[in-house]
């Protein structure tokens, strides 16, 4: 007998939705959000509005897509944490209200987990490298940057994490430094293509450990930027596509930097990047060199997978629910997890 299961992302401002049928993809929908735009970021308040308006669309075509009718799905995942509140509780009191209706089980996912098992994402009869267990993922997405040990699908190990910002939100502030419309992360990597990447130098941490900290790679650039204005109104206009490559530069190296020192203690060699940073083209070039120097496998999840999907909700959903871990009607979304 198949598994179908559906799965509900809304833990920030994508609207979305996918159906996966033993392990395979079948569908994944996803919504976006423009209006955030004006305002240099996500509003919670409109993002909250925009998924009461675009869930009952979205999941109704990722069933459509899924050549699928609600009554064969056997449970229903969604996004539990960490994210918006608001939310997130439009997504989750959906998916509680549907699996009453149809009379199916409801299973609560980890947002951060299921960005690791994007890897594994796959359509039918669609085959593709994925890493072996146990390897070393860098987690790294907007608010949250981890080193995780991926010991199966449903066990991990945290060994090193951001004791301030993460590496996403290092990418968009210093974009709104530079006045570069929101998201900026995508638009420092679309410049940095151009850009000389040793043009200039940032202040780095010094962390021991495998622990991250962007806080002061965040503050040098803006005191640099700052002080290169007062000598000169148009250093900005004239040096954006340097500045934005030096800045990347100098966060993929924080990044990689740690990487290398935690293959060294754990002897892992599978390596793989998750979350929605994991999409910019600099960092995974970066790895792949060092990759082929180490003599490292390494993989990435497909770009459209790397950032807010329910593929990834859906596929964490089918694991747990192969275990038997289903979650009651009283769980709650929650701002932040702990533990993976």
């Amino acid at each position: 007998m198949s598994v179908t299961i559906l799965g509900i992302e809304s833990s920030c401002d994508d609207t979305a939705a996918a159906v996966i049928e033993d392990g395979s993809l079948l569908s994944n929908v996803v919504a976006g959000q423009h209006i955030h735009k004006q305002y240099g970021g996500v509003v919670p308040e409109l993002a909250s509005r925009a998924h009461q308006q675009n869930i009952i669309p979205v999941v109704d075509v990722a069933l459509s897509h899924a050549g699928k009718k609600p009554n064969e799905l056997n449970a229903i995942a969604f996004t539990r944490g960490p994210g918006l509140i608001g939310a997130l509780l439009v997504g989750s009191s959906f998916a509680k209200g549907l699996s009453l209706a149809l009379n199916v089980p409801i299973i609560d996912v980890n947002h951060l987990h299921a960005h690791i098992l994007s890897l594994f994402l796959h359509r039918k009869k669609e085959h593709k490298p994925v890493p072996e267990f146990p390897f070393l993922c860098l987690l790294i997405s907007g608010g949250h940057t981890q080193l995780v040990i991926v010991k199966d699908y449903l066990e991990m190990e945290i060994i090193g994490r951001t004791i301030d910002d993460a590496a996403g939100e290092a990418f968009d502030k210093c974009a709104k430094i530079m006045d570069l419309p929101y998201p900026g992360g995508p638009l420092i990597d679309a410049f940095a293509r151009e850009g000389n990447p040793h043009a200039f130098t940032f202040g780095k941490p010094v962390i021991k450990g495998l622990d991250f900290s962007f806080s002061g790679l965040k503050t040098s650039f803006l005191y640099f930027l700052r002080d290169q204005l007062l000598l000169d109104v148009n250093f900005l206009e004239n040096n954006l596509k340097d500045l934005c490559a030096s800045l990347q530069h100098s966060i993929i190296e924080i990044l990689l930097s740690k990487l290398l020192r935690a293959t060294d203690e754990t002897g892992i060699k599978e390596i793989a990047l998750a979350g929605g940073v994991s999409a910019n083209s600099g960092l995974r070039e970066a790895l792949l060199k060092l990759g082929q120097k180490q003599g490292w496998k390494v993989f990435f999840p497909e770009v459209q997978y790397a950032t807010d999907n329910a593929a990834m909700i859906a596929l964490t959903g089918y694991h747990k629910f192969l275990h038997g871990e289903t979650a009651c009607y009283a769980v709650t979304p929650v701002a932040r997890f702990e533990q993976l």
